[in-house]
């Protein structure tokens, strides 16, 4: 019963940013972890980043560390993912999941509610 819904996705240019929304309605939102994936043409839906239920705690994948930083609003029911120093390979359909409290960040089947995603296309 929690309904997600990304936006913020676009195109820009290498090495421009991009920040992504994802809101959150239907459920206490400060109940659940609030995590990105993304999809490029042809691969599977891969982990990008996870935030935990109070926003104490963040891990992301190697290939956007240092680059990519997420975070969360509680109240406004939100978490962003604040994109910078974007490469042609970011490009992909970006997707906002939603798990309890005990999810595995990246383990995609722990994951209760998907938002239907939101473009992000990176030109060289």
């Amino acid at each position: 019963q929690v309904q997600l819904e990304e936006s913020g996705g676009g195109l820009v240019q290498a090495g421009g940013s991009l920040r992504l929304s994802c809101a959150a309605s239907g459920r206490t939102f400060s109940s659940y972890h609030m995590d990105w994936f993304r999809q490029a043409p042809g691969k599977e839906r891969e982990f990008v980043a996870a935030i935990s239920w109070t926003g104490g705690s963040t891990a992301y994948a190697n290939s956007v560390k240092g680059r990519f930083t997420i975070s969360r609003d509680n109240a406004k029911n939100t978490v962003y993912l604040q994109m910078n120093s974007l490469k042609p390979e970011d490009t992909a359909v970006y997707y906002c999941a939603a798990g309890p409290r005990s999810v595995r960040a990246g383990v995609k089947a722990e994951y209760d509610y998907w938002g239907q995603g939101t473009q992000v296309t990176v030109s060289s």
